[in-house]
């Protein structure tokens, strides 16, 4: 017999504004990827930052210290990328 789990993040129910923002955010960083894949830049950047920031925001509503220091980082680096390529 198997044992039932209970997901340890917020519901769909729960939360829908978060439910959505981390699965739309989810299927923008898959973007960015297949991108830098196929070596699109900067488009591949900016697709980074914009689901990296969805993913920022869902952490700090979840008060999850190791995915907001996570984000930030790679926030800041992506960020950083984008600069050097304007300048």
């Amino acid at each position: 017999m198997e044992k039932q789990t209970k997901g340890s993040t917020p519901s769909k129910q729960s939360n829908p504004f978060l439910w959505y923002g981390k699965w739309i955010s989810s299927v923008i960083l898959i973007i960015g990827m297949v991108l830098t894949a196929y070596n699109i830049f900067p488009m591949n950047l900016l697709f980074h930052v914009v689901g990296l920031s969805g993913w920022l925001l869902v952490a700090i509503a979840w008060n999850d210290r190791s995915l907001i220091m996570l984000n930030t980082v790679a926030l800041v680096i992506y960020a950083n990328g984008i600069i050097a390529y304007i300048l």
